[in-house]
Protein backbone atom coordinates (compact mmCIF):
# COMPACT_ATOMS: atom_id res chain seq x y z
CA UNK A 1 0.00 0.00 0.00
CA UNK A 2 1.09 3.57 -0.70
CA UNK A 3 2.67 5.26 2.32
CA UNK A 4 2.13 8.62 4.01
CA UNK A 5 3.78 11.52 2.15
CA UNK A 6 2.37 14.58 3.97
CA UNK A 7 0.31 15.68 6.98
CA UNK A 8 -1.46 19.07 7.03
CA UNK A 9 -3.46 20.83 9.75
CA UNK A 10 -6.37 23.26 9.50
CA UNK A 11 -8.30 25.17 12.15
CA UNK A 12 -11.99 25.31 11.26
CA UNK A 13 -13.95 28.10 12.99
CA UNK A 14 -17.70 28.43 12.49
CA UNK A 15 -19.65 31.32 14.04
CA UNK A 16 -22.80 30.56 15.99
CA UNK A 17 -25.59 32.77 17.29
CA UNK A 18 -25.85 31.18 20.75
CA UNK A 19 -22.76 29.85 22.58
CA UNK A 20 -22.51 26.14 23.23
CA UNK A 21 -24.83 25.08 26.10
CA UNK A 22 -26.97 28.18 25.66
CA UNK A 23 -26.97 31.94 26.28
CA UNK A 24 -24.62 33.49 28.83
CA UNK A 25 -25.73 32.99 32.40
CA UNK A 26 -25.44 35.29 35.42
CA UNK A 27 -21.90 36.62 35.86
CA UNK A 28 -20.69 35.22 32.53
CA UNK A 29 -19.05 37.39 29.86
CA UNK A 30 -17.02 37.00 26.70
CA UNK A 31 -13.34 37.75 27.30
CA UNK A 32 -10.84 39.39 24.97
CA UNK A 33 -9.94 36.07 23.30
CA UNK A 34 -13.53 35.09 22.57
CA UNK A 35 -14.02 32.66 25.46
CA UNK A 36 -16.55 32.43 28.26
CA UNK A 37 -16.09 30.67 31.59
CA UNK A 38 -19.20 28.78 32.59
CA UNK A 39 -19.72 29.65 36.24
CA UNK A 40 -21.57 26.39 36.83
CA UNK A 41 -18.39 24.35 36.61
CA UNK A 42 -15.52 26.77 35.90
CA UNK A 43 -14.93 25.40 32.39
CA UNK A 44 -13.88 27.62 29.50
CA UNK A 45 -15.64 27.52 26.11
CA UNK A 46 -15.30 29.56 22.92
CA UNK A 47 -18.30 31.44 21.58
CA UNK A 48 -17.69 29.86 18.16
CA UNK A 49 -17.60 26.24 17.03
CA UNK A 50 -14.05 25.18 16.36
CA UNK A 51 -12.13 22.00 15.61
CA UNK A 52 -8.94 20.86 13.91
CA UNK A 53 -9.07 19.01 10.59
CA UNK A 54 -6.09 16.98 9.41
CA UNK A 55 -5.36 15.94 5.84
CA UNK A 56 -3.02 12.98 5.37
CA UNK A 57 -1.88 12.35 1.79
CA UNK A 58 -0.11 9.23 0.53
CA UNK A 59 2.53 8.91 -2.17
CA UNK A 60 -0.10 8.01 -4.76
CA UNK A 61 -2.25 11.06 -3.91
CA UNK A 62 -4.92 9.34 -1.80
CA UNK A 63 -6.29 11.54 1.00
CA UNK A 64 -7.44 10.62 4.47
CA UNK A 65 -9.34 13.03 6.70
CA UNK A 66 -9.13 13.29 10.47
CA UNK A 67 -10.52 15.67 13.06
CA UNK A 68 -9.97 16.43 16.73
CA UNK A 69 -10.81 18.94 19.44
CA UNK A 70 -9.82 22.51 18.72
CA UNK A 71 -12.18 24.44 20.93
CA UNK A 72 -9.42 25.98 23.08
CA UNK A 73 -5.90 27.06 22.04
CA UNK A 74 -6.16 25.14 18.74
CA UNK A 75 -2.72 26.18 17.56
CA UNK A 76 -1.22 24.15 20.40
CA UNK A 77 -2.63 20.93 18.96
CA UNK A 78 -1.61 21.91 15.42
CA UNK A 79 1.95 22.54 16.60
CA UNK A 80 2.11 19.13 18.26
CA UNK A 81 1.01 17.53 14.99
CA UNK A 82 3.31 19.56 12.78
CA UNK A 83 6.39 19.56 15.02
CA UNK A 84 6.26 16.19 16.80
CA UNK A 85 3.93 13.74 15.13
CA UNK A 86 3.92 14.41 11.38
CA UNK A 87 7.66 13.76 10.89
CA UNK A 88 7.25 10.38 12.61
CA UNK A 89 4.18 9.46 10.56
CA UNK A 90 5.83 10.15 7.20
CA UNK A 91 6.43 6.84 5.45
CA UNK A 92 3.86 4.95 7.53
CA UNK A 93 1.54 2.39 5.98
CA UNK A 94 -2.10 3.29 6.75
CA UNK A 95 -2.90 -0.38 7.35
CA UNK A 96 -0.51 -0.25 10.34
CA UNK A 97 -2.70 2.39 11.98
CA UNK A 98 -2.97 0.73 15.41
CA UNK A 99 0.79 0.29 15.61
CA UNK A 100 1.21 3.93 14.57
CA UNK A 101 -1.09 5.05 17.42
CA UNK A 102 1.03 3.10 19.92
CA UNK A 103 4.25 4.60 18.54
CA UNK A 104 2.94 8.17 18.63
CA UNK A 105 1.61 7.76 22.16
CA UNK A 106 4.94 6.35 23.26
CA UNK A 107 6.83 9.44 22.11
CA UNK A 108 5.69 11.48 25.11
CA UNK A 109 4.23 9.08 27.67
CA UNK A 110 7.20 9.31 30.06
CA UNK A 111 6.78 13.10 30.04
CA UNK A 112 3.26 12.82 31.43
CA UNK A 113 1.44 13.41 28.13
CA UNK A 114 -1.21 10.73 28.56
CA UNK A 115 -4.08 12.96 27.37
CA UNK A 116 -4.82 16.57 26.52
CA UNK A 117 -3.49 18.30 23.44
CA UNK A 118 -0.96 15.54 22.69
CA UNK A 119 -3.45 12.68 22.49
CA UNK A 120 -6.03 14.86 20.74
CA UNK A 121 -3.37 15.35 18.06
CA UNK A 122 -2.83 11.60 17.79
CA UNK A 123 -6.59 11.07 17.48
CA UNK A 124 -6.81 13.26 14.38
CA UNK A 125 -3.99 11.39 12.65
CA UNK A 126 -5.44 8.04 13.71
CA UNK A 127 -8.84 8.84 12.17
CA UNK A 128 -7.18 9.99 8.93
CA UNK A 129 -5.14 6.79 8.68
CA UNK A 130 -8.24 4.63 9.20
CA UNK A 131 -9.97 6.69 6.50
CA UNK A 132 -7.08 5.96 4.13
CA UNK A 133 -7.03 2.29 5.08
CA UNK A 134 -10.72 1.93 4.27
CA UNK A 135 -10.34 3.79 0.98
CA UNK A 136 -7.36 1.64 0.00
CA UNK A 137 -9.46 -1.47 0.66
CA UNK A 138 -12.55 0.06 -0.98
CA UNK A 139 -14.79 -0.44 2.07
CA UNK A 140 -16.26 1.65 4.90
CA UNK A 141 -14.11 1.63 8.02
CA UNK A 142 -16.73 -0.47 9.84
CA UNK A 143 -16.01 -3.35 7.47
CA UNK A 144 -12.40 -3.31 8.63
CA UNK A 145 -13.51 -3.62 12.26
CA UNK A 146 -16.01 -6.48 12.18
CA UNK A 147 -19.60 -7.25 11.26
CA UNK A 148 -22.13 -4.42 11.17
CA UNK A 149 -24.59 -5.25 13.96
CA UNK A 150 -26.34 -1.86 13.97
CA UNK A 151 -27.67 -1.04 10.50
CA UNK A 152 -28.61 2.36 11.91
CA UNK A 153 -27.24 3.92 15.10
CA UNK A 154 -29.92 5.03 17.57
CA UNK A 155 -29.44 8.51 18.99
CA UNK A 156 -30.54 10.81 21.76
CA UNK A 157 -31.06 14.56 21.65
CA UNK A 158 -28.34 16.45 23.52
CA UNK A 159 -28.74 19.95 24.91
CA UNK A 160 -31.57 22.43 25.25
CA UNK A 161 -29.86 25.72 24.33
CA UNK A 162 -32.35 28.27 25.65
CA UNK A 163 -32.02 30.96 28.28
CA UNK A 164 -34.73 30.03 30.81
CA UNK A 165 -36.21 26.87 32.23
CA UNK A 166 -39.57 27.58 30.63
CA UNK A 167 -37.88 28.02 27.24
CA UNK A 168 -35.86 24.82 27.64
CA UNK A 169 -38.95 22.84 28.59
CA UNK A 170 -40.81 24.31 25.61
CA UNK A 171 -37.94 23.31 23.30
CA UNK A 172 -37.97 19.77 24.67
CA UNK A 173 -41.74 19.56 24.24
CA UNK A 174 -41.39 20.73 20.66
CA UNK A 175 -38.82 18.02 19.97
CA UNK A 176 -41.00 15.42 21.69
CA UNK A 177 -43.91 16.39 19.47
CA UNK A 178 -41.60 15.88 16.48
CA UNK A 179 -41.01 12.27 17.57
CA UNK A 180 -37.93 12.40 19.80
CA UNK A 181 -38.04 10.32 22.96
CA UNK A 182 -34.57 10.60 24.55
CA UNK A 183 -33.17 13.90 25.88
CA UNK A 184 -30.13 15.07 27.84
CA UNK A 185 -29.88 18.41 29.62
CA UNK A 186 -26.80 20.16 31.01
CA UNK A 187 -26.69 20.88 34.73
CA UNK A 188 -24.09 23.60 34.19
CA UNK A 189 -26.81 25.85 32.74
CA UNK A 190 -29.66 24.72 34.99
CA UNK A 191 -29.72 28.14 36.60
CA UNK A 192 -33.15 27.57 38.17
CA UNK A 193 -31.99 24.30 39.76
CA UNK A 194 -31.09 20.83 38.48
CA UNK A 195 -33.89 19.00 40.29
CA UNK A 196 -36.36 21.67 39.21
CA UNK A 197 -35.33 21.21 35.57
CA UNK A 198 -35.57 17.43 35.80
CA UNK A 199 -39.02 17.67 37.39
CA UNK A 200 -40.26 20.15 34.80
CA UNK A 201 -39.01 18.05 31.91
CA UNK A 202 -40.60 14.90 33.30
CA UNK A 203 -43.90 16.70 33.79
CA UNK A 204 -43.81 18.09 30.24
CA UNK A 205 -42.54 14.99 28.44
CA UNK A 206 -44.46 12.33 30.32
CA UNK A 207 -43.49 8.97 31.80
CA UNK A 208 -42.08 7.33 28.68
CA UNK A 209 -39.38 9.85 27.74
CA UNK A 210 -35.80 8.94 28.58
CA UNK A 211 -34.24 11.96 30.29
CA UNK A 212 -30.51 12.11 31.11
CA UNK A 213 -28.66 14.64 33.27
CA UNK A 214 -25.10 15.76 32.46
CA UNK A 215 -23.65 16.89 35.80
CA UNK A 216 -20.47 18.28 34.19
CA UNK A 217 -18.09 17.08 36.93
CA UNK A 218 -19.55 19.63 39.36
CA UNK A 219 -19.77 17.69 42.63
CA UNK A 220 -18.07 15.74 45.35
CA UNK A 221 -19.23 12.16 45.80
CA UNK A 222 -21.34 13.13 48.82
CA UNK A 223 -22.95 16.01 46.92
CA UNK A 224 -23.59 13.86 43.86
CA UNK A 225 -25.27 11.11 45.88
CA UNK A 226 -27.46 13.66 47.64
CA UNK A 227 -28.46 15.16 44.31
CA UNK A 228 -29.12 11.75 42.78
CA UNK A 229 -31.45 10.89 45.67
CA UNK A 230 -33.39 14.10 44.97
CA UNK A 231 -33.53 13.36 41.23
CA UNK A 232 -34.56 9.72 41.63
CA UNK A 233 -38.34 10.28 41.97
CA UNK A 234 -38.28 11.85 38.49
CA UNK A 235 -36.56 8.76 37.03
CA UNK A 236 -33.51 9.98 35.09
CA UNK A 237 -32.28 7.32 32.68
CA UNK A 238 -28.70 8.07 33.72
CA UNK A 239 -26.58 10.74 35.37
CA UNK A 240 -23.34 11.66 33.63
CA UNK A 241 -19.97 12.87 34.93
CA UNK A 242 -20.99 13.39 38.57
CA UNK A 243 -17.56 14.14 40.12
CA UNK A 244 -14.26 15.80 39.21
CA UNK A 245 -12.36 13.90 36.47
CA UNK A 246 -9.46 13.13 38.83
CA UNK A 247 -11.70 11.63 41.53
CA UNK A 248 -11.57 7.98 40.54
CA UNK A 249 -12.51 6.74 44.01
CA UNK A 250 -15.42 9.19 44.15
CA UNK A 251 -16.72 8.09 40.76
CA UNK A 252 -16.54 4.46 41.83
CA UNK A 253 -18.40 5.21 45.05
CA UNK A 254 -21.16 7.12 43.27
CA UNK A 255 -21.56 4.30 40.75
CA UNK A 256 -21.81 1.72 43.55
CA UNK A 257 -24.28 3.65 45.70
CA UNK A 258 -26.39 5.47 43.11
CA UNK A 259 -30.00 4.46 42.56
CA UNK A 260 -29.62 5.72 38.98
CA UNK A 261 -27.18 4.33 36.37
CA UNK A 262 -23.96 6.36 36.14
CA UNK A 263 -22.31 7.26 32.82
CA UNK A 264 -18.77 8.57 32.37
CA UNK A 265 -15.84 8.67 30.01
CA UNK A 266 -16.11 11.52 27.52
CA UNK A 267 -12.87 13.03 28.86
CA UNK A 268 -10.96 9.73 28.78
CA UNK A 269 -8.38 9.40 26.03
CA UNK A 270 -7.19 5.82 26.25
CA UNK A 271 -7.99 2.33 27.40
CA UNK A 272 -5.30 2.85 30.04
CA UNK A 273 -7.46 5.54 31.67
CA UNK A 274 -10.59 3.46 31.27
CA UNK A 275 -8.92 0.44 32.90
CA UNK A 276 -7.81 2.47 35.92
CA UNK A 277 -11.30 3.82 36.45
CA UNK A 278 -13.07 0.51 35.98
CA UNK A 279 -10.59 -1.17 38.31
CA UNK A 280 -11.74 1.31 40.97
CA UNK A 281 -15.36 0.28 40.48
CA UNK A 282 -17.92 -0.68 37.85
CA UNK A 283 -19.82 1.81 35.71
CA UNK A 284 -23.09 1.21 33.91
CA UNK A 285 -22.33 3.26 30.78
CA UNK A 286 -19.09 4.39 29.07
CA UNK A 287 -19.08 7.40 26.75
CA UNK A 288 -15.98 7.40 24.53
CA UNK A 289 -15.49 10.61 22.54
CA UNK A 290 -14.00 10.05 19.10
CA UNK A 291 -12.42 13.52 19.05
CA UNK A 292 -10.24 12.45 21.99
CA UNK A 293 -9.74 8.76 21.36
CA UNK A 294 -9.48 8.32 17.64
CA UNK A 295 -10.79 5.06 16.22
CA UNK A 296 -8.03 2.91 17.73
CA UNK A 297 -8.68 3.85 21.36
CA UNK A 298 -12.45 4.10 20.86
CA UNK A 299 -12.36 0.43 19.84
CA UNK A 300 -10.15 -0.56 22.76
CA UNK A 301 -12.32 1.26 25.30
CA UNK A 302 -15.42 -0.35 23.78
CA UNK A 303 -13.84 -3.79 24.03
CA UNK A 304 -12.99 -3.13 27.68
CA UNK A 305 -16.59 -2.07 28.32
CA UNK A 306 -17.81 -5.36 26.87
CA UNK A 307 -15.45 -7.28 29.14
CA UNK A 308 -16.65 -5.37 32.22
CA UNK A 309 -20.36 -5.52 31.41
CA UNK A 310 -20.80 -1.81 30.60
CA UNK A 311 -22.94 -0.33 27.84
CA UNK A 312 -21.52 2.11 25.27
CA UNK A 313 -23.22 5.48 24.68
CA UNK A 314 -20.73 7.48 22.60
CA UNK A 315 -20.24 11.16 23.32
CA UNK A 316 -20.51 13.60 20.40
CA UNK A 317 -18.80 16.94 20.74
CA UNK A 318 -19.10 19.95 18.46
CA UNK A 319 -17.06 19.61 15.26
CA UNK A 320 -17.46 19.58 11.49
CA UNK A 321 -18.87 16.05 11.44
CA UNK A 322 -15.72 14.18 10.42
CA UNK A 323 -15.06 12.61 13.81
CA UNK A 324 -18.80 12.00 14.13
CA UNK A 325 -18.63 9.90 10.96
CA UNK A 326 -15.74 7.97 12.52
CA UNK A 327 -17.76 7.44 15.70
CA UNK A 328 -20.69 6.07 13.72
CA UNK A 329 -18.38 3.69 11.86
CA UNK A 330 -17.26 2.07 15.10
CA UNK A 331 -20.69 2.25 16.73
CA UNK A 332 -22.16 0.22 13.88
CA UNK A 333 -20.04 -2.76 15.01
CA UNK A 334 -20.85 -2.67 18.77
CA UNK A 335 -23.43 -5.18 20.11
CA UNK A 336 -23.36 -3.39 23.49
CA UNK A 337 -24.26 0.03 22.03
CA UNK A 338 -27.18 1.89 23.68
CA UNK A 339 -27.58 5.22 21.87
CA UNK A 340 -25.21 7.77 20.37
CA UNK A 341 -25.36 11.43 21.37
CA UNK A 342 -26.93 13.68 18.72
CA UNK A 343 -25.88 17.34 18.72
CA UNK A 344 -29.06 18.57 17.09
CA UNK A 345 -27.98 22.23 17.14
CA UNK A 346 -25.18 21.66 14.60
CA UNK A 347 -25.80 18.35 12.82
CA UNK A 348 -27.76 19.59 9.81
CA UNK A 349 -25.40 22.55 9.44
CA UNK A 350 -22.44 20.19 9.36
CA UNK A 351 -23.97 18.12 6.61
CA UNK A 352 -23.77 21.22 4.40
CA UNK A 353 -19.97 21.18 4.91
CA UNK A 354 -19.41 17.53 4.05
CA UNK A 355 -19.60 15.18 1.12
CA UNK A 356 -21.47 12.42 2.95
CA UNK A 357 -24.77 10.59 2.92
CA UNK A 358 -24.97 10.18 6.68
CA UNK A 359 -28.16 11.55 8.19
CA UNK A 360 -30.46 11.52 11.19
CA UNK A 361 -34.16 10.66 11.16
CA UNK A 362 -36.67 8.83 13.33
CA UNK A 363 -34.31 8.83 16.30
CA UNK A 364 -31.35 7.22 14.55
CA UNK A 365 -28.30 7.99 12.44
CA UNK A 366 -28.01 6.71 8.90
CA UNK A 367 -24.53 5.28 8.36
CA UNK A 368 -22.29 6.82 5.70
CA UNK A 369 -21.88 4.36 2.85
CA UNK A 370 -18.71 5.39 0.98
CA UNK A 371 -15.30 3.80 1.62
CA UNK A 372 -13.28 5.04 4.57
CA UNK A 373 -15.12 7.39 6.91
CA UNK A 374 -17.80 8.06 4.33
CA UNK A 375 -17.33 11.79 4.87
CA UNK A 376 -14.97 14.41 3.41
CA UNK A 377 -14.93 18.21 3.30
CA UNK A 378 -16.94 20.03 0.67
CA UNK A 379 -15.76 23.31 -0.79
CA UNK A 380 -17.92 25.21 1.71
CA UNK A 381 -15.95 23.90 4.67
CA UNK A 382 -12.85 25.72 3.44
CA UNK A 383 -14.67 29.04 3.81
CA UNK A 384 -14.16 28.54 7.56
CA UNK A 385 -10.68 26.97 7.53
CA UNK A 386 -7.18 28.31 8.11
CA UNK A 387 -4.18 26.17 7.19
CA UNK A 388 -1.55 26.07 9.93
CA UNK A 389 1.91 25.55 8.45
CA UNK A 390 4.39 23.21 10.05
Amino acid sequence: MSRVASVETFIVTIPRDTPYLGPLGPGEKVNSRGYIVRRGNGTIYPVVDRSIVVRVTTEDGAIGWGETYGICAPRATCEIINDLLAPVVLGANPSDVEQVWDELYGLMRVRGCSGGFHVDAIAAIDIALWDLYGKQRGVPVRDLLGPTVNATVPGYLSGLPAATLDERVALAAEKYAAGHRAFKFAAVVSHEGIVAEMAALRAALGPDAQIMVDLHWKFTADEALELIAALAPHRPFFVEAPVKPEDQAGLARVARESRIPVAAGEEWYTSYEATNRLDAGPLAILQPEMGHTGITQFRRISALAAERGATIAPHATIGTGLFLAASLQVSATLPHLWKHEWQHSVFERNLQLLDSDMGYADGAYRLPAAPGLGAAPKARLWDFAERISG
